[in-house]
């Protein structure tokens, strides 16, 4: 194997970075086309998702595989407990095996001798946050394996790679927290560059309200793991089809959420609501079905208050100095909130409001005007149709 001499100015100049998976790939056809004895590559990398782990990249000579792994499951997995992953997790040092007799303790290196390679090598990727998982690995069907010379040219060419990896999985973490803390729509004007306490736009959206009712019984009477059971349970089927018709969440006020349809070029004020009652519809359905079985399994029912607006909200940073938040405020969703204390107040599962009522196809039931809090008219409502 000739010296790497033109890796680095390949990496900087020549080697794709629009992914990570186009980079590995890229990479370990670069390390062939130089020389290198490799017949196998895998690259592991952890994230920061609440579901997901990480993900693992695998080439050979003839494929290339990708994969993510489970965050509830992966840190207890066997294949985690019983891999050269972990072992280089807790000693931060290289690991080198010879696959000349059988390693019943790893069970991947065991496959690898089956499939005939020879030696293998994993090292950590040295990125600034050692926090989490990044290794790289190497194995060769050579007949003398890694030479002394060739393990130094792999280690060197891993420390080239690892800034350039570092980079990428740093946005893909930034990304995925902004996703799960504030939504992808925000996340990507937050990404862009909109962070300016005050910088807002204005736009027209449906207003998705709801929250438990009893919540606070509830919290009273039974034990906090249940309490957050239920909640997860319930605010689950709320992010499901809050994003199977297209709205988004903006956030969760303990047992309440605020979530947004905004209109677009492809989606007018019509649409918008529409799709925003097709969601209160489907959440309707979803938590009555849970409640049935809930009760088989002897806990009680959860009841909750939902209500749809429509409106011009000013969309953007609000908050202090140092801390914001990216949110919706204006007339539409103070009705909102007003409309949520009257659904509990009538006791109703859903109440529309008289605009987003006027954008349906389907009749509802009439349920008059309703004088709500600061608000100066009275309201006309609706509820669906059983």
């Amino acid at each position: 194997m000739d010296s790497l001499r033109d890796m680095p100015r390949w990496l900087a100049l020549d080697a794709p970075h629009e992914s990570v998976a186009a980079l590995f790939a890229a990479f370990c056809h670069e390390m062939v086309r130089e020389g290198a004895p490799i017949h196998r590559v895998s690259l592991g990398l952890e994230g920061l998702h609440p579901e997901v782990s990480g993900w693992q990249h695998v080439w050979t000579r003839e494929a290339i595989s990708s994969r993510e792994t489970d965050r509830a499951t992966a840190p207890t997995s066997q294949s985690y407990l019983h891999s050269p992953t972990r072992i280089v997790d807790e000693t931060e040092r290289p690991f080198r095996r010879r696959l000349d007799k059988p390693s019943p303790h790893l069970p991947l290196l065991d496959e690898l001798r089956l499939g005939g390679m020879t030696d293998y090598v994993m090292f950590p990727l040295p990125f600034l946050d050692r926090t989490r998982t990044a290794v790289i690995s190497f194995a060769t069907s050579e007949p003398n394996g890694f030479d002394d010379a060739v393990l130094a040219e792999l280690e060197f060419a891993s420390r080239l790679l690892s800034p350039y990896l570092e980079r990428r999985v740093l946005r893909r973490i930034s990304m995925d927290l902004l996703d799960t803390y504030v939504g992808p729509h925000t996340g990507r004007r937050i990404l862009e560059g909109r962070v300016e306490r005050g910088a807002v736009e204005q736009i027209e959206a449906a207003i998705w309200f709801a929250d438990l009712r009893g919540f606070t019984a509830l919290s009273e009477t039974r034990p906090t793991s249940e309490v957050l059971a239920t909640l997860n349970e319930w605010f689950d089927i709320v992010g499901e089809v809050i994003d199977a018709h297209g709205g988004e969440i903006l956030k969760f006020m303990g047992d309440a959420v605020l979530a947004i349809f905004p209109t677009s070029i492809d989606q007018d004020r019509r649409t918008a609501c529409r799709r925003a009652m097709a969601a209160a519809v489907d959440f309707s359905r979803r938590t009555d079905a849970a409640n049935v079985r809930r009760r088989s399994h002897g806990e009680p029912s959860v009841a909750h208050a939902l209500v749809l607006d429509v409106g011009e909200v000013a969309y953007g940073n609000v908050g202090a100095a140092h801390r914001m938040d990216f949110t919706v405020i204006g007339p539409a969703v103070n009705r909102a909130s007003r409309l949520l204390h009257l659904a509990k107040r009538l006791e109703r599962s859903v109440l529309v409001s008289d605009a987003v009522t006027t954008e349906l196809e389907t009749p509802l039931i009439d349920l008059g005007f309703h004088e709500l809090r600061d608000v100066v008219l009275p309201q006309r409502v609706f509820e669906p149709r059983s």
